[in-house]
């Protein structure tokens, strides 16, 4: 696990180093094609680390604003906040996260926050009605393994900044179209960053997916094992499964660039496996009957 944790924590700075050199780029891209000059650079490399600063901070803020997420309060949601408070003695976790609820008509659960000491997990209300006590508690405790695991960092960061990548790369192909440039003002060394602020446009939703790809399935596995650890019961978790999967509803809130962050995928349409952000639930299910 502390290899695990080491892992994410690099892989976190290394994502914001390139998140924050995408989007000087593509930044300075849009600055040149309004002829703003030698300013650019300067505009364009402020903008990236302020928004990978603002980004980094507000993760959890940004992610529960876009799935219009409500705090569990413990007098409606008593047998929730007690579960979690059940894990936090036998998982051993300093910090408890914060519990938030959304409405909406399909299973599932997700944790965010930049680090354990402000996590948040949060479940939809179908998850509540239709899952058991035993159900919903293997259900908590793979989020919190996330949350020990620091998964949770890394995937909010790559959620919150490739979805601004995405962001800019389409407001930049809307306006580029009306903006002029005046190419005598341009010197060799302009002309070079602004085709590679082109590649990185045509190459951030590629490069978003591959992110999502890259910290996704083996910390599914992981975080599987580890509920597993602090319930002692993996048939709760294993049914869970089971039932989150096979209902037929879909998530409204459900994005490309929120569906990795879900115990298990949000969309019900058939994807190939190859480019699904998450391992089958069968293969799931196989490993957890394994340490049975």
């Amino acid at each position: 696990m502390f290899d695990d944790i080491k892992k994410n924590k690099i892989k976190t700075g290394f994502i914001i180093s390139v998140f924050i050199l995408l989007i000087t780029l593509i930044v300075y891209y849009i600055c040149m094609a309004f002829s703003l000059g030698s300013a650019s650079i300067i505009i364009a490399f402020t903008i990236s680390v302020i928004s990978a600063f603002l980004s980094y901070y507000n993760c959890d803020k940004i992610i529960l604003s876009i799935n219009s997420a409500r705090p569990a309060n413990i007098e409606e949601y008593r047998k929730l906040n007690n579960i979690l408070d059940s894990l936090m003695v036998s998982s051993g976790l300093e910090y408890r996260p914060r519990l938030y609820v959304m409405d909406d008509n399909q299973p599932n659960a997700f944790a965010t926050g930049r680090n354990p000491q402000n996590s948040v997990i949060c479940v939809t209300t179908a998850l509540l009605d239709k899952l058991n006590y035993y159900e919903l508690e293997g259900v908590l405790a793979h989020e919190l393994s996330h949350i020990a695991n620091y998964d949770i960092r890394l995937s909010a960061i790559v959620t919150v900044m490739v979805g601004l990548i995405v962001m800019l790369s389409d407001m930049f192909t809307r306006s580029f179209m009306f903006s002029r440039r005046d190419n005598d003002r341009q010197d060799r060394g302009n002309v070079i960053l602004m085709i590679i602020g082109l590649i990185c446009l045509i190459i951030s939703p590629i490069f978003a997916k591959l992110l999502q790809l890259a910290v996704s399935r083996r910390r599914e596995y992981l975080a599987d094992s580890t509920a597993v650890l602090f319930t002692r019961n993996p048939d709760g978790l294993i049914s869970a499964l089971k039932k989150i999967s096979s209902d037929p509803n879909e998530l409204n809130n459900a994005s490309n660039a929120t569906a990795h962050m879900y115990i298990v995928s949000p969309f019900r349409r058939i994807t190939s496996n190859l480019f699904s952000t998450h391992p089958p639930i069968e293969d799931r299910i196989e490993a957890l009957r394994n340490i049975k």
